[in-house]
């Protein structure tokens, strides 16, 4: 009988216990916000330390160009593709998106000594096996920060392998990182020559698998494209150039400002700091 009872009451204590030593874990971390480290392995798989403030550090996609934000500068970056980057459609090569980057980067970082600089290697009519045979002398070479890649445009409609397509950008995407460079990926533009192309739109869809899959982010430019026309932002006449394939100035001008915000967005919170 005392046995049966002593056991009893074994049973019941040790989940008494650990209801106690939950109960303490849990002031600990209400009174002393620096032992979140130290206790958290003994908090329940999933608990969610929100409920105390605390937030996990957001991910930061663009570690270089955050270091010079918060150092205050200067932010080189170099703008890598074909026409659309080398400007074609647009009225001056101070309309091209690279140009115009330039300027809203430059009005949005006020504090960088130094501004930011913005280099076009963009040249018309490329596909990837052009775009890696100067990788290393247009872009490495001048030691950017971050490049900003425009790719898969012309490969569609020149021809080139999907497969082939996917493993060139990613042998460039290493050879970037490799080199200590952020990388952000642009995709092929949405236009009337996409659209009448079979097969066009796996290359946009490439693009985003790739992005993914090496977490570097990606400008949206199909879609952004898409949205500024059903949202009345301009009309198809003033998106598109002439030519139907390329952009006008207009197109350029939103597309400097989707990827200023993309950029910042980006490389996380900043903060500046103060001068000496």
């Amino acid at each position: 009988m005392i046995a049966q009872l002593a056991s009893s009451l074994r049973s019941r204590v040790r989940p008494l216990r650990a209801l106690m030593r939950g109960i303490a874990v849990l002031a600990g971390l209400s009174v002393l916000p620096t032992a979140v480290l130290a206790y958290a392995d003994l908090l329940p798989e999933g608990f969610d330390l929100a409920i105390f403030g605390f937030e996990a550090s957001p991910a930061v996609d663009l570690p270089h160009v955050r270091e010079q934000l918060a150092s205050g500068g200067p932010l080189r970056i170099v703008a890598f593709g074909s026409s659309s980057t080398e400007g074609i459609g647009a009225s001056s090569p101070a309309a091209s998106y690279p140009a115009r980057l330039q300027v809203d980067l430059n009005r949005s970082l006020p504090h960088l000594v130094g501004g930011v600089t913005v280099l076009n290697r963009g040249i018309g009519g490329e596909h990837v096996d052009d775009m890696m045979r100067r990788l290393g002398r247009d872009v490495v070479a001048a030691k950017p920060h971050l490049v900003i890649w425009q790719t898969g445009s012309n490969d569609p409609l020149r021809g080139i392998d999907l497969d082939h397509f996917r493993e060139a950008t990613l042998a460039g995407l290493r050879t970037l990182r490799e080199a200590g460079i952020d990388v952000v990926l642009m995709e092929p533009q949405w236009c009337p020559k996409f659209d009448a192309t079979p097969g066009s739109y796996r290359f946009r869809d490439a693009v985003r698998e790739i992005g993914e899959e090496m977490s570097v982010p990606v400008i949206r430019r199909s879609e952004l494209m898409r949205s500024w026309v059903d949202e009345a932002r301009l009309t198809r006449k003033e998106l598109f150039a002439a030519d139907g394939l390329h952009m006008a100035d207009r197109g350029y001008a939103l597309l400097a400002r989707a990827a200023a915000d993309e950029i910042l967005r980006d490389a996380g919170p900043v903060r500046v700091a103060a001068a000496e």
